[in-house]
Formats: C-alpha cells, sequence, structure tokens
C-alpha cells in the first residue's frame, strides 16, 4: 500500500511492502515498531537505530514526538490523492457517517454495540496495523446503527466498520 505523508510542507512517498519493510522515496528501510504499555508510546527500529515515538492521531492528522520535536503529519492514501480527493477532515453534524478503516489491520476490541449511544471522541474499535494499536474514534456524537466488525477481523483500507446515525 502507498502513502503520502507531508511534515512541514514537504511531501514524502512511503509504500508499505511488508511488516518490516517500508519504501521512502526510492530508499527501502527495514523498521520494527512496537507499542509500549498503554500509552501511545512506541519503541521504533529504523535500520538498526532505535528511537522512542508519541503518536497522536487527531481528526485530520497525527501528532508524532521524537527525537525531542513535536510533528505534525497529514497523511493520504494513494487513490485519493490520484483523484484529486480532498483529504477528509469534516464530519457532517447529522444525517449518517460510516467509520472507515484508516489502513489495513487487525480488529483488537470493539468497545460499542449496535443501539449504543456514544459521545464525540468515544473509541468505536482499536485497530493493529504494523504492530501499532490505534484508537478508533466517533468524530461526532450519535448512535451505532450498524456494526460490520467484531474482535479478530482482518480489515482492508476503507473498509466501512460501522455506521452512526
Amino acid at each position: 500500500m502507498r502513502y503520502f505523508a507531508t511534515l512541514e510542507g514537504t511531501e514524502y512517498e512511503v509504500e508499505i511492502i511488508d511488516e518490516h519493510h517500508i519504501c521512502l522515496g526510492e530508499v527501502v528501510r527495514e523498521v520494527d515498531i512496537v507499542a509500549v504499555g498503554s500509552q501511545p508510546a512506541y519503541s521504533l527500529i529504523i535500520d538498526g537505530r532505535s528511537f522512542e515515538a508519541y503518536i497522536y492521531p487527531n481528526e485530520k492528522d497525527w501528532q508524532v514526538l521524537m527525537i525531542g520535536q513535536q510533528y505534525q503529519v497529514t497523511v493520504e492514501e494513494e487513490r485519493e490523492k490520484r483523484l484529486g480527493r480532498p483529504h477528509e477532515g469534516s464530519v457532517a453534524e447529522s444525517g449518517e457517517f460510516q467509520l472507515k478503516a484508516p489502513m489495513p489491520g487487525l480488529i483488537i476490541d470493539v468497545p460499542v454495540s449496535e443501539g449504543l449511544q456514544v459521545e464525540k471522541g468515544q473509541v468505536l474499535a482499536v485497530l493493529e496495523s504494523m504492530k501499532m494499536q490505534n484508537e478508533l474514534k466517533a468524530p461526532r456524537a450519535g448512535t451505532v446503527t450498524r456494526l460490520r466488525i467484531k474482535s479478530g477481523d482482518s480489515v482492508e483500507i476503507k473498509q466501512t466498520l460501522l455506521t452512526l446515525a
């Protein structure tokens, strides 16, 4: 899968080759990333060099604290970029909303059920991808009207996980 990451105005092409290799531009890098405890902290090894990173997903981007610096990173999937679609950032406050997988991975936890009222920011599902656990949160308050996943399911990028109304 190929992504485009924008950091401080510079765009980087990133291709996930497999669980331990990425291609950054034209350079293949060996990577290993492991979540550390229940914090948004990760142990990251890139080409044999060890780093510690704190990664916080926002509605439109990712906040990354690494090597004493905080970075704002925007990530766009290749198909969306090629089609010229704007980055999904805002969500209508009414109507139906479909939560889609932002990346391929394994569903670790689904702490909601159909019919449950949820608040903005409440965790709807936990998705593990490349050894990172990502909390997928409600972009607005609503009711879970359709649940299409359960713990242990493998999902693909952009697969609909649940529907809020």
